[in-house]
C-alpha cells in the first residue's frame, strides 16, 4: 500500500462507493464478526473523516474493525469478497495513520 494519505483515502473511497457489496457476505457472520457491521462501522468513519474529524469512539471502533477484519480476511475464499474487504481494510488502516493511531498491522493476504 501507498504512504498513508487523505488523497489515498479519498481514491479507496471513491472505488468503495462503486463497488457493490458482496451478495453472499449479506448477514453472514465469519469468526464472531459480522460482515455488514465492519463495512458500515468503517465507511462511516471515512465519512465523518472526510467531512470533519473522529471522535475517540469512532476511533475506538476504526481500531476494532482493523482486528476484525485482520481475523476475516485469510477466512474468506470468494476473490470479489477477498478484494472488498481487503479495500474496506485498506481504507480502515490509511485513516487509523493518518489519525496517529497505533495498531497491530497485519500483512493482506
Amino acid at each position: 500500500m501507498n504512504t498513508p494519505s487523505r488523497k489515498l483515502l479519498v481514491q479507496l473511497w471513491g472505488e468503495h462507493e462503486q463497488a457493490p457489496f458482496p451478495p453472499r457476505a449479506r448477514g453472514v457472520n465469519i469468526a464472531d464478526v459480522e460482515l455488514v457491521v465492519v463495512d458500515a462501522n468503517v465507511a462511516g468513519c471515512v465519512f465523518t473523516a472526510l467531512s470533519g474529524a473522529l471522535d475517540d469512539f469512532r476511533r475506538r471502533i476504526l481500531v476494532e474493525c482493523i482486528g476484525w477484519l485482520d481475523r476475516v480476511l485469510p477466512l474468506l475464499e470468494d476473490a470479489y469478497e477477498v478484494e472488498y474487504f481487503g479495500r474496506v481494510r485498506d481504507m480502515a488502516a490509511v485513516l487509523a495513520a493518518l489519525e496517529g493511531l497505533e495498531i497491530e498491522t497485519k500483512p493482506s493476504p
